[in-house]
């Protein structure tokens, strides 16, 4: 089975790497999970009053981005705990264009957060939320 899965041991994972990888796979499900649901629920809060998407924008702002400091420290964990001498160039390469994406993905939403017009949310919104996609499945690329 654990051929199948593109994974080449046989053996569990030590506790601390699954506490570091749970807690990083948790934060990115937060980060990035959470900006699909708050998209899916705008047409419904719209209909709820003006202001509510707006409040629960402010709601789920207070999930993620302590979620996404979660991800930059767990990020910095997971980087720590790689053989390095044994890293590819193209594992390094990935990892920058990763390191990248993570930034354009939180300036994104900050900058989505700040917009003063429908337009410009929507652009940053959508910079934010692909950017995250991106550095989601660059993450799973690392884990090789």
């Amino acid at each position: 089975m654990s051929h199948l899965l593109g994974v080449n041991q046989t053996s569990l994972a030590s506790a601390m790497t699954i506490l570091r990888l749970t807690l990083h796979v948790l934060a990115a499900t937060v980060w990035v999970g959470g900006q699909f649901v708050v998209a899916g629920l705008v047409p419904t809060a719209r209909a709820l009053g003006a202001d509510v998407p707006r409040k629960v924008a402010t709601a789920f702002a207070r999930l993620a981005w302590p979620a996404f400091a979660l991800l930059i420290v767990t990020g910095f964990w997971n980087y720590a705990a790689v053989d390095h001498a044994n890293a590819t160039n193209s594992w390094n390469a990935v990892f920058g264009i990763k390191m990248i994406t993570v930034l354009a993905a939180g300036l994104g939403v900050a900058l989505h957060t700040r917009a003063k017009t429908a337009k410009a949310r929507g652009a940053y919104a959508a910079v934010g939320l692909f950017a995250s996609i991106a550095a989601l499945a660059l993450g799973v690329a690392l884990a090789g």
